[in-house]
């Protein structure tokens, strides 16, 4: 059987086409938008023989997302090489993760936000002992999911809200006290989804 690690390099080799928070709402998708790049880690943490997802939750004092589960990341700065660049000093303002500390295994597609930016999630694997260090300004706190809770399909649910005057539906994963939805929960539903072509 083939170890997590494995089954992501694997799930990073297959064909696939990018995910958008209009995926459940096809008609109130807004063409000719302009999309910004930006780039989050999705940090698989391999420790003591079990393999969880890093995630953070926004501080509740931010104007936008405040007090929603995110992977640590945001837009791309001038400064930044490269998305995986951005990916990499944003999980280490955020959280205190060392770029040295991860092994990044490669990209998956794009995900198009309704707030107008284009996502690249970082696929990437941190070994042993990490002691988050939280980021006061922008996040709460940091906390990890099992990564077989986010790989099982029927951990998920399409749930819907009223948001600036429409209904809108939403993949939703939610662990224990964490509600994880909208674009974190649909860039781990495509994980999921790619990981169940690798068992």
């Amino acid at each position: 059987m083939r170890s997590d690690e494995e089954r992501l390099k694997a799930a990073l080799l297959l064909d696939g086409s990018a995910s958008s928070d209009f995926d459940l709402n096809p008609a109130q998708a807004l063409p000719g938008t302009i999309l910004r790049p930006a780039a989050v880690l999705v940090p698989i943490w391999l420790h003591q023989g079990r393999a969880g997802v890093i995630l953070t939750k926004r501080a509740s004092h931010l104007k936008h997302h405040p007090g929603q589960v995110a992977f640590p990341g945001g837009r791309r700065d001038d400064g930044d090489t490269s998305l995986e660049a951005c990916a990499l000093r944003e999980a280490w303002e955020e959280i205190g993760l060392q770029p040295d500390r991860v092994q990044v295994l490669g990209s998956l597609p794009p995900h198009e936000t309704v707030t107008g930016f284009t996502v690249t999630p970082v696929l990437g694997v941190i070994r042993d002992g990490f002691e988050p260090v939280s980021q006061v300004d922008e996040v709460d706190e940091v906390f990890t999911v099992p990564l077989s809770h986010v790989l099982d399909a029927a951990s998920y649910a399409v749930e819907r809200r009223f948001w600036r005057g429409v209904w809108r539906s939403y993949y939703a994963v939610p662990h224990g006290p964490y509600y994880i939805w909208g674009a974190t929960a649909r860039m781990l539903r495509g994980l999921a989804d790619r990981m169940a072509q690798c068992e």
